[in-house]
């Protein structure tokens, strides 16, 4: 391809690279707005704040539970080779 055949996949490939970069801004330009709108209100940012806190102090009781929940699981184990007594006298 010589000539002015050359020009046509590169004018295709410079608008299409074009029009993405302008919408790639727009987009970037939105989420900047949206993103300082949010930011501006104390109450919402202390509410966060105290979500924040509350989602972790749940995430370390979920661990401590899990990892005491490891804990029996690796007792038992280890002692299924221990004849334990079954309970015959039952209270209905």
């Amino acid at each position: 391809m010589n000539g002015p055949e050359i020009l046509i996949p590169i004018a295709f490939f410079v608008s299409v690279t074009t029009i993405i970069r302008t919408f790639v801004k727009a987009r970037e330009r939105r989420f900047e707005l949206e993103a300082q709108r949010y930011t501006g209100d104390p109450d919402v940012t202390l509410r966060l704040d105290r979500m924040e806190q509350a989602i972790e102090a749940m995430a370390v009781e979920v661990e401590r539970v899990a990892e005491a929940q490891r804990f029996t699981t690796r007792l038992l184990s280890e002692r299924s080779g221990v004849q334990v007594p079954e309970a015959h006298h039952r209270l209905s």
